[in-house]
């Protein structure tokens, strides 16, 4: 049996990592891989529930530990439930964000010790990391009116929490990313997602082919 792959997208708000997510399903589908999506917090009925807890209410809900806190207790029932078992039958996974996401946002965003998400991470997951990450990358207004655009047209609960932050964790939590990124350059890639989503997609192809081109 082909062993699976697991590629994460990163970036902050609004850089369209649901469209691209659905976009690279599409075209890994069409060569014949069997390809799960999934997304952060969440993709498991343990986590979709602390989900609701992350991203509804004010921003200071819960102080930045809590939060790490409650985003790997989602992760690891996330890994567990969906994501393992996915890729141990040869399948492919493609989440919309993942660990990457809470370094950059309560790490470098809201300043928590990241030597402290280093060690939750390597107890919950041992360690785990994406075969491949895609860091999709713009200015911080840009994304943030496109993704308060996208909640206008959403009914029901507002997933607004992190889009109600101030402009500077925004810049923080771009920087961290594109930190991240620079500190991993064997797995991760950064994408430029200022431009129209074709173009975006186009590159984010080329650089599976690339980085996974055995596999794909």
């Amino acid at each position: 049996m082909a062993a699976g792959r697991f590629i994460t997208l990163e970036g902050g708000e609004g850089a369209g990592k649901s469209t691209q997510v659905a976009a690279l399903a599409e075209a890994l589908r069409e060569r014949g891989h069997e390809v799960v999506t999934t997304r952060e917090p969440g993709g498991s009925d343990g986590a979709e529930e602390i989900r609701r807890l992350l991203v509804t209410g004010p921003t200071d809900r819960w102080d930045p530990l809590s939060e790490v806190l409650l985003l790997y207790a989602a992760r690891r029932d996330h890994w567990r439930h969906l994501i393992a078992p996915a890729l141990a039958r040869g399948a492919w996974v493609i989440s919309d964000r993942f660990a990457d996401s809470t370094m950059a946002y309560q790490g470098y965003g809201l300043g928590l010790a990241r030597e402290i998400i280093r060690r939750i991470h390597r107890v919950t997951l041992e360690g785990v990391a994406p075969d491949l990450t895609l860091v999709l990358d713009l200015p911080v207004l840009t994304g943030i009116e496109r993704s308060l655009r996208r909640l206008e047209q959403t009914a029901g609960i507002a997933e607004d929490r992190y889009e109600q932050m101030d402009i500077d964790f925004h810049e923080r939590m771009r920087a961290g990313f594109l930190e991240i990124a620079a500190g991993d350059p064997r797995r991760c890639q950064v994408i430029d997602a200022n431009c129209a989503s074709a173009d975006v997609s186009g590159a984010i192809l080329a650089a599976v082919d690339a980085r996974l081109k055995d596999a794909a």
